[in-house]
């Protein structure tokens, strides 16, 4: 018991006193994570919406896919990536592996997928609502689905929550093409696997720490907007 007291103890020390190891690699999770996210949005959001609104062969193949591919494992999404980056593969002459960039363009891979799939579903369900209105007015596809994206944009926050916290806890992939590199590719979560390997756990307590009270302040941000949004909804 006195060594799991000592070492929660030493993890607070960790945290409180801004460890220069701890804050470098929280602050690159940070801004990797949230680089993923950004371009997933861009990309899994409209496409979702597209999805649930417009209706073409192949559609249901392609949703198929998607579904698929928020169930590939992450590591073998990283030895796809692996493959292409590297300097035999198609892309290696650009240099990524190895970089936060591969790690970016992997996590982009895993959560692009759960965006749309679940954005989808989401306005699916408003289209059904509102999809006589909109072709009584000839409302154009494109601006349905803006107008859909937005009409559900406190629910698509939690998707869009869903996708930051998948991106800031990936181990697998990450590692493949970031190689784990010291002030370079080490992020919170590889760095937890490392540190636990060679005995540290003050250091890994500490960023599983900051990992959990991450996870809350998302969940309470998500709950607090939520509310705020009800609350209008009933002036």
């Amino acid at each position: 018991m006195d060594f799991y007291g000592e070492s929660l103890y030493q993890a607070f020390s960790l945290i409180i006193s801004a460890d220069a190891a701890l804050v470098e690699v929280f602050w690159l999770s940070v801004k990797v994570s949230l680089t993923a996210l950004l371009i997933a949005c861009t990309v899994g959001l409209p496409l979702g919406a597209f999805l649930a609104v417009q209706r073409f062969s192949g559609r249901g193949t392609l949703i198929g896919f998607i579904n698929t591919l928020m169930g590939m494992p992450p590591v073998v999404i990283g030895l796809i990536v692996y493959l292409h980056l590297s300097r035999s593969g198609p892309l290696g002459w650009m240099g990524l592996l190895y970089t936060p960039t591969a790690m970016i363009i992997a996590q982009v891979i895993l959560i692009t997928p759960i965006i749309a799939a679940l954005s989808c579903q989401i306005v699916e369900d408003l289209h059904e609502d509102y999809r006589d209105l909109f072709a009584s007015l000839c409302v154009p596809s494109h601006f349905a689905v803006l107008s859909y994206i937005y009409d559900a944009r406190y629910s698509l926050l939690t998707v869009v929550m869903a996708g930051f916290g998948r991106a800031v806890s990936e181990v697998g992939a990450v590692i493949v093409v970031g190689g784990n590199i010291d002030h370079l590719t080490r992020v919170m979560t590889t760095t937890i696997a490392l540190e636990t390997s060679k005995g540290n756990l003050e250091l890994a307590l500490a960023l599983g720490l900051i990992l959990m009270i991450k996870a809350l302040f998302i969940n309470a941000c998500g709950l607090r907007i939520k509310i705020t949004a009800q609350a209008k909804a009933y002036v």
